[in-house]
């Protein structure tokens, strides 16, 4: 895969020079992008998955929903359905996709979960119900330029920082680095806990940002407690398992199951990955299994597993999180 990626750089300037003239023209006003008189926050990123869209929604969400009525609005990346879906009983994986299938397992008492590939049609949509949202969170659309934020959060992660990447193919970036201008607050993820000043002093650094722009750090934070749909064990209590992961990125979930000495194999597939009945057929032979929540999404409906499966819980620890929320404020009171 990375030769490949290698051969095709003479094809990065063309992608780059794509994706700059579709920003200048959405920049310019020659392409047409739609603004709100409700609050719309979105969270996204230059790069291809991978750096927690996800937990950061669910912060949000957390943050909130004791205030406001909210709305999450994702694509839906990968269901079976099409055009605007909102969330009910009946929902799934496979008629919403696994990430908002989640925020709905979760907050389906607090929250609104739509999704729909065309965003305004969503938030159109939304703005219709009978429970109308007073806030919609946008998730993983910062590229949507056909609906303008009012406030946009872009994440990059510590292991890979944007500045540091190529648009692709050869790269990760969905669009130049440029694109980091539109944020409002940039958040580098996944950091470990000893990241010190200096190092954070030298992100911002390269990162350069806008007089308009902060920049936030922000850790994983691992429950210590794995959850099926009838119980949980703690971590501690966990013999030999099997440990299934369809994320853009398992190494930090493989590097902290390692570092509590627990013994595990791991079996990776790729993001958003579709099991077989093959591959359920396979797994129901293992005597214990541990996935991630949102994988849990996907997995749970198969009744030969679930006396078996659970699944680790994540939350984002955000460094200063005062003053982040503090933004957050500010916007909504604007």
């Amino acid at each position: 895969m990375k030769f490949i990626r290698k051969i095709l750089l003479p094809i990065v300037p063309v992608y780059y020079a794509v994706t700059s003239l579709r920003n200048k023209l959405y920049d310019s006003g020659i392409k047409k992008s739609t603004s709100y008189t409700l609050p719309i926050i979105c969270v996204g990123n230059l790069s291809v998955g991978g750096t927690g869209k996800t937990p950061m929604i669910e912060y949000l969400i957390n943050l909130l929903k004791d205030d406001y009525d909210l709305a999450t609005l994702s694509r839906g990346y990968k269901r079976k359905t099409e055009g605007f879906q909102l969330a009910n009983e009946d929902a799934n994986a496979e008629t919403i996709g696994d990430e908002p299938f989640q925020f709905y397992s979760k907050f389906k008492n607090d929250i609104l979960v739509a999704v729909d590939a065309n965003r305004n049609n969503g938030i159109k949509n939304l703005q219709s119900n009978d429970n109308a949202p007073e806030i919609i969170l946008l998730d993983d659309a910062f590229q949507h330029r056909k609906v303008t934020a009012g406030f946009n959060i872009l994440l990059t992660t510590y292991s890979q920082p944007y500045f540091n990447d190529l648009v692709l193919p050869t790269g990760n970036l969905r669009e130049p680095k440029s694109g980091a201008k539109r944020a409002d607050a940039i958040i580098i993820t996944k950091c470990p806990d000893t990241i010190s000043d200096d190092e954070k002093q030298e992100f911002i650094k390269k990162i350069n940002p806008e007089k308009h722009q902060q920049v936030f750090f922000s850790t994983i934070k691992y429950s210590e407690e794995v959850f099926s749909e009838t119980g949980s064990k703690n971590i501690e209590e966990l013999s030999a398992f099997t440990l299934v992961t369809g994320i853009a990125n398992a190494s930090p979930l493989v590097s902290f199951l390692k570092q509590q000495g627990l013994d595990f194999k791991h079996l990776n597939f790729k993001d958003h990955y579709h099991f077989t009945q093959n591959d359920i057929d396979e797994l129901r032979e293992e005597p214990l299994i541990v996935t991630t929540e949102k994988d849990f999404m996907r997995l749970s409906p198969y009744d030969s597993l679930r006396e078996r499966l659970y699944y680790l819980p994540i939350k984002v620890v955000i460094d200063n999180a005062n003053a982040f929320n503090s933004m957050i404020a500010d916007y909504l009171k604007s």
